[in-house]
């Protein structure tokens, strides 16, 4: 064989090796996204469905709540957002205690928005000890929503109440 065919057949090996990683990497997270839910809903049972439902609707109200509490203080509402993301996170089963590993847990199941739960939380515990400004609290905000909205798992395209599996079907029948 030539240098030319060498070349070739070591990329196609390359790009299935790759390929094959890239499988078992995401076999791994579907399978670890999905153990929480069923060792939870083995462990509670119907009362787990209509627990998280329950807590869904009063959660996305307190956020709404949270939200609207940013316009007379921003302080208040940011430390707010987070007491109600690590709320949700117990919820949903994530241990709670150490903020390292919320991260760690939440990376597993949302992915995309772990890093808008750091940039939240880290603005809002520099907050604690100087005045990060108006902006950056509005920024925490926002990540915390981005957080909040994937962890009630709607990803953030819709408004927090509208999340609500009940809230959304009143909303299409009145609409």
């Amino acid at each position: 064989m030539d240098n030319r065919t060498m070349i070739i057949i070591g990329v196609l090996v390359g790009t299935f090796i790759v390929a094959v990683i890239v499988a078992v990497a995401m076999a791994i997270w579907f399978y670890s996204k999905n153990k929480r839910t069923r060792q939870l809903r083995s462990k509670f049972g119907p009362e787990y469905n209509r627990a998280v439902r329950a807590d869904d609707g009063n959660t996305g109200h307190a956020w709404e709540h949270a939200q609207a509490r940013f316009v007379d203080d921003p302080q208040a509402a940011v430390a707010n957002a987070d007491v109600l993301v690590q709320e949700v996170m117990g919820v949903r089963g994530y241990p709670v205690t150490d903020f390292e590993q919320r991260v760690a847990d939440v990376s597993v199941d949302h992915p995309a928005v772990v890093q808008n739960y750091r940039i939240a939380h880290d603005i809002a515990a520099r907050h604690e000890h100087e005045d990060v400004g108006i902006e950056k609290l509005r920024e925490a905000m926002i990540h915390y929503r981005a957080l909040f909205a994937d962890l009630l798992n709607d990803g953030g395209l819709q408004p927090v109440r509208q999340v609500v599996p009940e809230e959304r079907e009143r909303i299409r029948r009145v609409g």
